[in-house]
């Protein structure tokens, strides 16, 4: 029975080092703004992590006249947001804190410069009196005084109390107090949360939509404010939800002014939102009714931020959700699908090193070295008086200089270098077509199932070598050892019998003109020993050129059979460097830009899903 390995969650750590690794593997191959995308994610996930994670920043977002500024001051217990109905009334995000110290990094990164902290002063533990803190940028508080512009949120106030909270703000002191409201009801529940009062993502004005964009990649967790007229506008389920559907658990909706509806319309209303969230991938994300005017539903809001504050967690989910999501671009960019095992190069050798051998002249090579062995078996093993005449012919391989003299000698065993290039016939048009052929074809193999991004980059990765594979073949031939400076023992044996051959006839010559001269000077005749009915002389005469002969005949077989092995051992020799040169400068780069491939849907999957086998 086979066992299935259950899957592991890993930390978010490891999932946005995951997505870093598939960033920098994608590089150069897939679009551009998906991998600085991805980047940015981990860039930013970086930063946030390095920030206090005690405050959660939970952004108040919604469209104009849908009531997110009422909604804030509500929360917040205060009247800072100035409420309007019919226009833009928020052109600059401002922040209310709960007890906030140790914010002012996070607030600086967020790039909100309006902020109000609300302090505790009931008398409740740990509730002390505190300094003033500054609440903007010294940059805005100074140009807002010295402009005189102060809206009801920009005017600074120094120990202005009401319903047991106190609202401090740095700067110049105005000559009214800032106006608060009803107490917000979150004292404690509350600790650590920044809420923050976004412009209108509708407004008229591209600034305002600019920053709502901006923020809404931040924030920890987002506050979607709808209201009956407009929750069902594509403005922002095109632009928003529908996107962020990562982010289901940093994500709220709510649906305000349901105080203008009956409780029936109003209950059809959520179910209806109910039901495009779903359609929009946001099924599970809470969505409550409210009314900033009668109160309705604000307790069950606050209870939830207060959770969601106090869980500590949401920053981190926020970062999951981002890192998803940029890996899912990263995905879909590619095409990416599960991977698998990589594809096997070795299929791929033979059809590929047999169109570079035929390039590379290895079938003239090989001839060649046939045929020099026989030249050279000749001229070792022929008749001694006329062997000098094959010596007069040029030796296959050195015409293509392939032969030892036309290498540097080098150490014992060793090859030696090559002076040049090897004088083998260029590679005809032919050939040179078979070539590309067979690396189109390899490389069409090996990226087979391929995204198409993938597929064109192993495509590329196998000609990313093209200028030096003619060459490397070349080099390849030229340092092979074909054995050409190897001289079977047979040869010199073949050659002593060829010489002592022609010792014998040269011997039985000598004593037949002895012979003759003995007549020719009519001395008296020698003992002439026979051979049966032939004298020795002639049996020594023709004996050996007979000899010379059978040894050359045989000797011409004999080089004939040892060339043809020769010239097979130099085929096995050469076909192998041929493919370490195709492995090398073809099927390697294929190999890793498909392990690179492999890495990164690896990687992609990981930072995804934030689980491994």
């Amino acid at each position: 029975m086979k066992l299935l390995r259950r899957e592991k969650a890993v930390s978010l750590d490891d999932r946005l080092a995951a997505l870093a690794r598939a960033a920098d593997l994608a590089d150069g191959r897939l679009d551009a703004e998906a991998v600085a995308a991805a980047r940015s994610v981990v860039s930013r996930a970086g930063v946030r992590a390095s920030l206090s994670v005690d405050h959660t920043a939970v952004a108040l977002a919604g469209a104009t006249g849908s009531g997110k500024s009422s909604l804030f001051n509500l929360l917040s217990g205060t009247s800072l947001a100035t409420v309007g109905v019919t226009r833009p009334t928020t052109s600059t995000a401002q922040a209310a804190l709960w007890e906030g110290g140790g914010a002012g990094p996070l607030l600086d990164w967020l790039g909100v410069p309006r902020r109000h902290e609300l302090l505790d002063t009931s008398g409740s533990a740990g509730a002390t009196p505190e300094r003033d803190r500054e609440i903007r940028s010294a940059d805005v508080a100074q140009e807002e005084f010295a402009s005189g512009e102060h809206e009801l949120l920009d005017v600074p106030g120094s120990g202005v109390s009401e319903g047991g909270r106190e609202i401090r703000s740095a700067g110049p002191v105005p000559a009214a107090p800032v106006p608060v409201g009803q107490p917000s009801g979150m004292d404690g529940e509350a600790a650590g949360l920044i809420l923050l009062d976004l412009p209108d993502h509708d407004s008229i004005e591209p600034s305002h939509r600019l920053e709502v964009d901006r923020l809404v990649e931040l924030v920890d967790l987002l506050v979607w404010v709808l209201d009956p007229q407009k929750y069902a506008d594509a403005a922002v389920h095109d632009r928003y939800l529908r996107p962020l559907a990562r982010h289901r658990e940093v994500m709220v909706v709510v649906l305000n002014q349901i105080d203008r509806l009956s409780p029936a319309a109003a209950e059809r209303c959520l179910k209806d939102l109910r039901r495009l969230l779903d359609a929009d991938g946001l099924a599970g994300v809470p969505v409550i009714g409210v009314s900033a005017r009668t109160g309705a539903g604000i307790p069950e809001l606050r209870s939830l931020l207060a959770s969601r504050v106090a869980g500590r967690r949401s920053w981190a989910a926020r970062l999951a959700a981002d890192t998803g999501m940029a890996a899912d671009a990263l995905g879909e960019a590619s095409s990416a699908t599960t991977p698998g095992e990589n594809p096997s190069m070795d299929n791929l050798v033979k059809p590929l090193r047999d169109a570079l051998s035929e390039a590379a002249g290895v079938p003239a090579v090989v001839e060649a070295v046939a045929r020099s062995y026989r030249h050279r078996s000749v001229a070792a093993t022929g008749w001694p008086p006329t062997r000098w005449i094959r010596r007069l012919r040029p030796d296959p391989l050195r015409r293509l200089r392939l032969d030892a003299t036309s290498r540097v000698s080098g150490e014992p065993g060793e090859q030696g270098d090559i002076v040049g290039r090897t004088s083998i016939p260029v590679a005809t048009v032919v050939q040179r077509s078979r070539m590309d052929n067979a690396i189109r074809e390899a490389a069409r193999s090996a990226s087979a199932g391929l995204p198409a991004p993938w597929t064109a980059a192993v495509r590329q990765a196998a000609r990313s070598h093209g200028d030096e594979l003619e060459d490397g073949l070349d080099r390849a031939v030229a340092t092979t050892s074909l054995g050409a400076a190897r001289r079977p023992l047979w040869w010199r044996l073949a050659g002593l019998a060829q010489w002592l051959a022609l010792a014998t006839v040269l011997a039985g010559g000598a004593w037949l003109l002895a012979l003759l001269a003995i007549d020719y000077l009519r001395l008296p005749q020698l003992y002439l020993p026979t051979a049966g009915e032939l004298p020795w002389p002639t049996t020594l005469l023709i004996g050996g050129v007979l000899l010379g002969l059978l040894i050359a005949l045989l000797s011409r077989v004999a080089s004939w059979l040892g060339g043809r092995r020769r010239a097979r051992r130099a085929a096995r020799a050469l076909r192998a460097s041929v493919g370490r040169v195709a492995r090398e400068l073809v099927l390697d780069p294929m190999e890793e830009e498909l392990s690179r491939y492999h890495r990164f849907a690896e990687a992609v999957t990981l930072a995804r899903n934030g689980t491994r086998r």
